[in-house]
């Protein structure tokens, strides 16, 4: 190209679990002076701005601009009011209603405005289209318009792409959809690069495809694209995901560049407003506090199980900080604690409503983590060396508690697919926070600690494959 700064257009995936990712993927690929256009959908700046109180003129790239940065700022709709609940709690409605009309629609929506952005860029044309893998149906038809290099981007672990790449090889075995009497049992060995599981280890998706349809429909949809892309990009570090790794390079040029959660800690990402819970960590001594998220999304499913999970607490005699969102449609856990839990725990805990989790993480009290396992938060957990007490639900996070658990041995599963009671619950604070046995973990934890480090170091692995990467993107320019 005539012009030495390659432009990106850049389409993050409207759910906290991605967009913190690709926020950060793009100050970096900035650094490396690349022009950077960002897309986010205008619902999701709308939260953003609100949870940070920006101001009319500003965006979460405001500050990196000043700083020299060129990343510009266009936000798309969706076709659907800011107030709109997508989260997918009325799963039979919005969720399917949401997803069936973006499948129609919103490839033509940012097909005209990338349109708009070739046509006023002057002689900085964008020549690259970054997606979150989950919109690679949106990249590819764009990508050949306009002549782009289609580059994806997945935020969950590359055994999960690896696994979802190969459905073809799961129908074959009965595993995707199971069929009664073939697919429930036995162990899955014939994913290239990846170690032998159980189906209990599989995607949600993939265990129960008619659960949430569309959840199933989007992610085949995904990956029949996703085998067009140019680069795959992957939150994820080489040392951890080696043999995976290496299969998927054999059929796409693949980088794994994470983690990539971690840059400027003052860039507005979240979609919600912080609790500060730093001086009340303060006072508590190293390794004594809990902290329990089950993410951007809550999936507790009734008021039994939240006592539960209340009463072990308050058997565990642990310091805690448990998140329990609190706005107009999921507050139903709140509302389900136990009438005397709020005396019974004292000045033991907080609930709080959403905290800055790499914050709480980061603190020297904090001992351990009750988590869904989603993969940002997995990366989180395992780059400040706090153990994890594993409670998954839906989508990456079974797969991801097998690698926590059984693969890198830095967490414990709570109730195994069973039901949640109080003595578990604090049977296995105790296992991840005190004695031996939290011991040993930290050790195996400050391993991995280690690895995700060292890889983001000027000779670490994720940092010369995103040079790697930013290398072949000018090559093929």
């Amino acid at each position: 190209m005539a012009n030495s700064k390659p432009h990106a257009i850049v389409i993050p995936y409207p759910y906290q679990g991605h967009i913190t990712p690709m926020i950060n993927l793009c100050l970096n690929l900035a650094s490396k002076n690349l022009i950077i256009t960002f897309i986010p959908l205008e619902f999701n700046h709308h939260s953003i701005s609100k949870a940070h109180n920006l101001h009319a003129d500003e965006d979460i790239f405001t500050g990196a601009r000043n700083a020299g940065l060129d990343i510009r700022y266009a936000p798309v709709s969706d076709g659907f009011p800011v107030d709109f609940d997508r989260d997918g709690n009325d799963v039979d409605r919005n969720y399917t209603d949401y997803w069936k009309t973006m499948f129609l629609d919103f490839p033509g929506r940012v097909d005209g405005l990338v349109a708009g952005i070739v046509a006023s860029s002057g002689d900085s044309p964008p020549s690259i289209m970054i997606t979150d893998t989950f919109f690679s149906w949106v990249a590819t038809p764009i990508c050949e318009k306009y002549g782009l290099l289609n580059v994806s981007l997945w935020t969950q672990p590359a055994t999960v792409f690896a696994i979802n790449y190969h459905f073809d090889l799961l129908r074959q075995n009965a595993h995707f959809p199971p069929q009664h009497g073939k697919g429930e049992e036995g162990i899955i060995n014939y994913i290239p690069g990846v170690g032998s599981m159980r189906p209990r280890d599989l995607m949600s998706y993939v265990q129960y495809p008619d659960m949430i349809p569309m959840l199933t429909e989007i992610e085949v949809k995904s990956f029949d694209h996703v085998k067009q892309a140019d680069f795959i990009l992957y939150n994820t570090v080489e040392e951890l995901e080696s043999d995976t790794l290496s299969a998927l390079n054999q059929i796409l040029p693949s980088f794994p560049i994470g983690p990539i959660n971690f840059y400027d800690a003052s860039l507005a990402r979240s979609l919600r407003p912080h609790t500060d819970c730093t001086e009340w960590l303060s006072s508590k001594p190293p390794s004594s506090v809990l902290y329990i998220s089950f993410g951007s999304i809550n999936f507790i499913a009734d008021k039994e199980e939240v006592a539960e999970f209340a009463y072990g607490l308050l058997m565990s005699k642990v310091y805690f900080i448990w998140v329990i969102k609190d706005d107009n449609i999921h507050d139903q856990e709140k509302k389900f604690l136990p009438s005397d839990f709020k005396d019974g725990m004292g000045n033991r805990g907080l609930v709080v409503p959403w905290c800055d989790q790499g914050g709480v993480l980061a603190s020297p009290a904090t001992g351990g983590f009750l988590t869904h396992c989603g993969w940002n938060s997995v990366l989180e957990s395992m780059w400040h060396g706090v153990p994890m007490i594993c409670y998954p639900f839906l989508v990456d996070q079974p797969t991801n508690r097998k690698l926590v658990v059984d693969d890198w041995k830095i967490g414990v599963n709570l109730c195994d697919g069973g039901r949640v009671t109080r003595e578990e619950v604090a049977e296995k604070i105790d296992v991840v926070m005190k004695g031996n046995s939290a011991l040993r973990m930290k050790c195996e934890v400050e391993k991995v600690r280690k690895k995700l480090q060292d890889s983001l170091g000027g000779e670490g692995s994720s940092h010369k494959n995103l040079d790697l990467f930013c290398e072949g993107l000018k090559l093929r320019l």
